[in-house]
């Protein structure tokens, strides 16, 4: 079984933080200088768009339909702190010769308003017909 890499090139497994450290320091070229490393762990993982967005995009790649698709995602994601969530998929959606754009949403998600504590998230998809744009928005009311 071969090693996992990072998309900046570290090398995750059995190396653990100490060589995540020493790589990123190379990387940086912050040899002489301490370099503090913090892991944590996300409370609802479901409520971020950069997990819900990489599932949208496993699921179309194995061809499951992007309708059910995005509402088993934002089933899943359930509606946290009274806020919102907004799904969008573009491109040859099914395979067919015209690109377009579909969306979903549920509660709340204003993005017109500067001040609303929302997270987003754009991941591309490879699926047989090219590439799918996925775009994700969580809005968190505080």
């Amino acid at each position: 079984m071969g090693r996992k890499i990072h998309p900046l090139g570290f090398r995750l497994g059995s190396l653990g933080i100490s060589q995540m450290k020493q790589d990123l320091r190379n990387l940086l070229g912050l040899e002489s200088q301490n370099l503090r490393v913090t892991l944590t762990g996300v409370i609802q993982p479901y409520g971020e768009p950069k997990i819900l967005a990489e599932h949208v995009a496993s699921q179309l790649k194995n061809r499951v339909p992007f309708r059910r698709t995005m509402k088993k995602t934002i089933e899943m994601a359930g509606r946290t702190n009274g806020g919102g969530i907004k799904i969008q998929i573009a491109g040859r959606l099914n395979g067919s010769e015209m690109a377009r754009v579909e969306w979903a949403r549920e509660g709340r998600v204003p993005l017109q308003t500067v001040e609303a504590n929302i997270s987003y998230c754009y991941h591309p998809a490879q699926t047989i017909y090219g590439v799918l744009g996925i775009k994700t928005w969580v809005f968190r009311d505080t």
